[in-house]
């Protein structure tokens, strides 16, 4: 099968401070905290091909998208590497058999979830699409389901898989952790973490003949609720965003591709007001 995998660091297990996934001002444990998460992605690719032979891409995904230390994974895996991707999170996710969140973390407002929010804290206050409040694997996995590609897996906090099997009961979750607040956690030590996405990405395969891509169906409408009046301002310029709060927009389409790379411009040209 064809395995595309999809990777954050937030959800990794320990991680409970920005200090520890800020590759862009690197503090002395994101060094650790990078080769944790490396571990945690190649335990999940581990884990599927004990259930069948995979061909695997890896989409880093967290901040500058730079992070994986390459040559611990197996040498035969593809890596999507780097930043500004149109598609970002979910770069090259046409035509896989399934697909593997590895890292993941809660979106913004969710209580008792390490480091949460949705892309860019800066920015984004709320995401809803037809009125379904999302976290970034919630967008992520419409995307997928675009495509007619499957999530298979979540691994992170409590509340980042839990949340995810209430739209999508047939995925698999491995829980690294029991947030407490948005700065704590009570973790399995990785060692422990990496046997556990090992044992879920095994299973996960395994019982994938009984999942379904997850599908936001048309029409479709974008709603953003955004951190400052001047960052709705800079949106609302860009052509069909329409102004709907003081810190609102709204986006109106029929495919969903269209949907996201609006969400993408949306976050991106907030950043600069």
């Amino acid at each position: 099968m064809k395995l595309y995998v999809s990777s954050d660091m937030e959800g990794v297990a320990g991680v409970c401070a920005w200090e520890q996934v800020d590759a862009r001002t690197p503090h002395p444990e994101y060094d650790t905290f990078r080769r944790y998460y490396t571990h945690e992605v190649r335990s999940a690719i581990d884990g599927a091909r004990a259930a069948e032979p995979c061909d695997v891409s890896v989409n880093d995904a967290h901040g500058p998208m730079r992070n994986l230390l390459l040559d611990e994974l197996p040498a035969d895996v593809r890596t999507i590497f780097g930043n500004r991707k149109p598609l970002s999170m979910v770069q090259n996710a046409e035509g896989f058999d399934g697909a593997f969140f590895v890292g993941y973390h809660g979106g913004i407002g969710d209580r008792d979830a390490v480091l949460a929010h949705t892309y860019t804290p800066s920015v984004v206050h709320a995401v809803r699409i037809n009125g379904t409040t999302c976290s970034e694997a919630t967008v992520n996995a419409g995307l997928l389901g675009h495509y007619g590609v499957p999530l298979l897996l979540v691994s992170g906090d409590r509340t980042t898989v839990e949340g995810i099997q209430a739209s999508m009961p047939w995925v698999r979750g491995a829980i690294v952790k029991e947030s407490i607040g948005n700065f704590a956690c009570d973790s399995l030590v990785p060692a422990a973490a990496q046997r556990l996405i090992r044992r879920e990405a095994e299973q996960a395969i395994a019982q994938r003949a009984a999942a379904r891509p997850f599908r936001f169906e048309p029409p479709l409408e974008l709603e953003l609720d955004l951190v400052s009046t001047a960052q709705a301002d800079v949106v609302a310029t860009i052509p069909r965003f329409a102004r709907s709060g003081a810190r609102a927009v709204r986006f109106t389409c029929t495919d969903f591709p269209t949907l996201f790379k609006a969400f993408v411009a949306a976050w991106r040209m907030g950043a600069l007001a």
